[in-house]
């Protein structure tokens, strides 16, 4: 797409840092949707930590409104930080940029980021913030979808599931749909850029053909506006947390219009892919480190609260209160939305009347890993693999977001992906890893089939005929 003044991608995000900036302040002085009054039943733990005993009791943890904010709501309802020692202020944070500049920027001490971000930020690829990010554990793994709009629907695209695993059946669908479809209509939303959900959109849209590059836009869009973005026609297919997928079926405006249905989940692009990550900067871990200890030990242990298939309909409940999704419907089950992502009654939707629901509890996986992704003692979801941080760094030569790939990968996954801390922080609650940092993605994981081994990353990358080796131009909403 011509741009008149000669932008790369990169200036014009580096553009949108005062902007940022501001978004970041605005949401520190409008505090009157964060949670502010603690829980009696936070107020009665007794701490195992003494605060006194911190570097820094005091913390500002960020989230996101949506369904991964369940362990922060779980950690500070329950009084996970407290037993760690911790007074933790949540900080309702406006979006995944604001939550990833509050930590660089210092607003924060630690917060969620979308996976890429903090691999990223080491690599310095274009749309990143470059910062030493670091991160010791997942949020949670899966948890998103792509959600299309009623015109694909119209043009004959269906639920992934429905597809039967046919690469080329979707293909001539998803092909004939945006062939037909003006240049400037052809766009795609994601929350962040140079992050999986974009990978995601570039990797099936290459699987089937058609060259990211050349045949889409790709906008930027918090994850709350999508739903309503969607119904105003700004794009034709985003991909977000939910429970923003889900209320794409639910009828929206005057007139109480469905805008869209689910394509699929992200575990369907890739089984066992992590989602989002606990960052600090690396200056926080340093001059703080029994705070930090004990601020993933909270997090651990609210995480395997969440996990525990007794406590997900209340874990729905809670999160739809308005200090954290206050994604509540005017009628019916007050967890309409929150529910089907947490508990695992997902439906893809459509727009011939038809429910298409699946029940699966690793729809979001916040501890405890399905048996056919827990093959390796130890395993479970909070443990980071520094070999999926090797996959994002593929996914950012393969785009042009970096020159190329790194020599000093492994090193620079280390250092961002913090697991040697993470083994003696989870020893520390008598939790078992693995012993390992990198592990083989069988074939079976991905939509495609392909298989990544991260002992030979350079040619994971020469495999795939679509990439890229140029700047990209990148679009605000």
């Amino acid at each position: 797409m011509n741009n008149n003044f000669g932008w790369t991608r990169r200036h014009f995000l580096q553009g949108l840092g005062a902007s940022a900036t501001g978004l970041a302040l605005s949401s520190c002085v409008n505090t009157n949707r964060n949670p502010v009054e603690l829980t009696k039943e936070a107020q009665e733990i007794e701490p195992v930590v003494d605060p006194n005993s911190l570097e820094k009791p005091n913390l500002t943890v960020g989230f996101v409104p949506v369904n991964d904010c369940a362990p922060f709501a779980v950690a500070w309802s329950k009084g996970f930080f407290r037993k760690y020692g911790l007074n933790v202020t949540l900080s309702r944070e406006a979006s995944w940029g604001t939550s990833r500049d509050g930590i660089i920027f210092g607003r924060l001490d630690a917060s969620p980021v979308v996976s890429g971000a903090v691999t990223n930020a080491r690599t310095g690829a274009e749309g990143a913030r470059h910062a030493p990010l670091c991160a010791a554990m997942t949020i949670h793994r899966h948890g998103n979808a792509m959600t299309m709009n009623k015109g694909m629907w119209d043009h004959n695209l269906r639920p992934w599931q429905e597809y039967n695993g046919n690469l080329e059946e979707f293909k001539r669908d998803f092909n004939n749909y945006f062939t037909q479809l003006p240049q400037q209509q052809k766009i795609l939303a994601v929350v962040l850029s140079s992050s999986i959900y974009e990978y995601f959109f570039r990797y099936l849209a290459a699987a089937t053909g058609l060259n990211p590059d050349e045949e889409f836009r790709i906008i930027i869009i918090p994850p709350p506006q999508m739903v309503s973005n969607m119904r105003l026609g700004a794009m034709q297919a985003y991909m977000v947390a939910e429970p923003w997928n889900t209320r794409a079926l639910n009828p929206l405006g005057k007139k109480g219009q469905q805008v869209g249905f689910t394509f699929a989940q992200g575990r369907e692009i890739w089984q066992g892919h992590p989602d989002r990550l606990l960052a600090v900067m690396e200056s926080f871990i340093e001059e703080n480190p029994k705070t930090y200890r004990s601020l993933v030990k909270a997090m651990i242990e609210a995480c395997q609260y969440c996990s525990d298939p007794k406590n997900r309909e209340e874990v729905a409940t809670l999160i739809t209160d308005r200090s954290f999704t206050g994604a509540k419907p005017k009628t019916g089950a007050v967890d309409q939305f929150t529910r089907p992502g947490i508990v695992g009654e997902y439906n893809y939707g459509g727009f011939d009347g038809k429910e298409r629901r699946v029940n699966s509890i690793d729809t979001t996986i916040f501890f405890d890993l399905p048996d056919n992704l827990n093959t390796i003692s130890g395993n479970h979801s909070t443990f980071l693999w520094q070999s999926q941080s090797i996959w994002l760094m593929t996914q950012a030569a393969r785009w042009g977001q970096i020159k190329k790939f790194p020599k000093n990968a492994e090193e620079l996954a280390r250092k961002a992906w913090r697991t040697d801390l993470y083994r003696e922080i989870a020893a520390e609650m008598g939790i078992e890893s693995p012993k390992e940092d990198y592990k083989v993605e069988p074939a079976e994981v991905f939509i495609d089939q392909r298989a990544f081994d991260p002992s030979d990353p350079m040619g994971y990358i020469k495999s795939f005929e679509i990439s890229s080796n140029s700047p990209k131009l990148f679009y605000q909403s």
